[in-house]
């Protein structure tokens, strides 16, 4: 086979450059060929498991606030991001027919609300313009010969290029076909490649999960399929909303956010657990001490807290239904005023202090409340870290391609001439909201349109 241009990878980055490298090509009068490779059966298989089949494909913040939620090389995204702005990349999908929604937090998703709209759009705007979509079609290498780049086929077919960009993704979700293959394959152009790592994970405290062997490859790493333990049983399903957390790497706190928290059969994530996990990963992997750290009471004081529990406790003891019932069943009154109830159970195992036992004079045993250890609890629940979820299911990859060997105003390799990346495999990764689905758009419209301009430099 033959191509001038050839995209593999048929993600979100991959289906924007050749969109953007097909479209430059047409509107030059020229007949120049783009090709993409994807070698699942369909592309986008990743999209559409975005935003829980939502798809939150983009955030419509500026720059100052975009480039903030940026883990990553941050000042490298900034030519794509003006080249692909949130608003432009609206207007995109709305002249090809999906309209869009912004909701809370600036985050936009498709007026449907669902993936297979973002998907479709996307492959009906390739369409339009003449790429052709090989899917089934798995590259085993990539190099170059002469001139030309050579790519060979698990098939055992293979194809020659002039210009060629990998848009392959990461490690993240390796079921929808993201299995790293272009990390390999920068490494034999010549590219450094920055330690990768599950990000947008679910973090495990200690006792969360049931034991598990060790995994050599990812230390720390517990598989999302192992069961839950007791304590994980007892939180397994309770959101928080509009609670204060804090992430704290070897006894010292780095950062701390307020927000929404979601306990789940992986551990905790949601939008604090997933804003921390990339640190705490980190932390983790190069054999620190990770904990977060809950404030289910972040609007008011320690010391005002305390006092509002004693007050309502002492409500509870003079209440007249009060008096048949056991102490234990009275805190349990006290933490339903305190907290949803089904956080009651697991907050009681992981603050067993919360009762003590005072022995009377005649012998009996008297179980009371500890209403200090009650509020301190409340401002300070400590979650040790035992390890976190991997790729199987993080939402993305930290680290990947060097971006020293990039040109970001045109994502060409600095090493390689007609050689261009984009999207996951590069070292970019942001936080949940939209911010990396655009940054894999927007970075793949840069890299496609300039590996069109080259080829039309060339006299193609």
């Amino acid at each position: 086979m033959k191509s001038d241009i050839v995209v593999v990878g048929g993600g979100a980055s991959g289906l924007m450059a050749a969109y953007a490298a097909a479209d430059c090509l047409v509107g030059a009068g020229s007949g120049a060929q783009v090709l993409l490779l994807e070698k699942m059966p369909r592309p986008a298989r990743k999209i559409m498991i975005t935003g829980k089949g939502r798809c939150n494909f983009t955030n419509v913040k500026d720059w100052t606030d975009f480039s903030s939620h940026l883990r990553a090389n941050a000042a490298a995204v900034r030519p794509a991001f003006y080249n692909l702005t949130p608003e432009a990349l609206m207007r995109f999908f709305d002249e090809f027919g999906m309209k869009s929604v912004v909701e809370r937090g600036d985050r936009a998703f498709p007026e449907s609300h669902l993936a297979s709209d973002v998907v479709d759009t996307l492959v009906l705007a390739c369409n339009s313009k003449g790429v052709k979509i090989m899917c089934g079609a798995e590259v085993s290498s990539a190099g170059r010969r002469g001139e030309k780049f050579r790519l060979e086929l698990a098939s055992g077919e293979s194809c020659e290029c002039a210009k060629l960009v990998l848009a392959t993704g990461g490690l993240s979700y390796p079921a929808t076909g993201s299995t790293g293959d272009g990390y390999a394959w920068a490494e034999a152009f010549g590219h450094g490649v920055v330690r990768t790592f599950p990000s947008l994970t679910a973090l495990v405290p200690v006792g969360y999960k049931q034991p598990a062997g060790p995994d050599p490859a990812l230390p720390r790493h517990v598989d999302r399929a192992v069961p839950l333990a007791e304590l994980g049983e007892k939180l397994c399903g309770v959101h928080l909303k509009n609670v204060g957390m804090s992430l704290e790497v070897d006894g010292n706190t780095v950062d701390s956010e307020f927000g929404d928290v979601d306990f789940t059969d992986g551990g905790i994530e949601g939008p604090l657990g997933f804003r921390f996990s990339r640190r705490a990963v980190k932390a983790l992997l190069n054999g620190g001490r990770a904990a977060l750290v809950l404030d289910l009471k972040s609007a008011v004081g320690e010391e005002e807290l305390s006092e509002r529990v004693r007050q309502l406790y002492s409500e509870i003891e003079s209440d007249p239904r009060s008096q048949r019932i056991r102490e234990k069943e009275r805190c349990r009154i006290l933490l339903g005023k305190l907290m949803p109830w089904d956080l009651i159970p697991g907050f009681t195992a992981m603050h067993p202090r919360i009762f003590f036992v005072s022995r009377l004079r005649n012998g009996r045993q008297l179980v009371k409340v500890n209403l200090d250890v009650i509020a301190r609890a409340l401002k300070n629940w400590r979650f040790p870290l035992d390890g976190y979820v991997g790729y199987e299911r993080a939402v993305v990859t930290a680290g990947g391609v060097s971006i020293d060997g990039i040109v970001p105003k045109s994502m060409e390799s600095r090493l390689v001439p007609g050689l261009y990346f984009c999207g996951e495999l590069l070292d970019i990764d942001a936080d949940t909201g939209g911010y990396n689905l655009h940054s894999a758009f927007a970075t793949g419209a840069l890299a496609g349109l300039n590996a069109a301009k080259a080829l039309l430099a060339a006299g193609a």
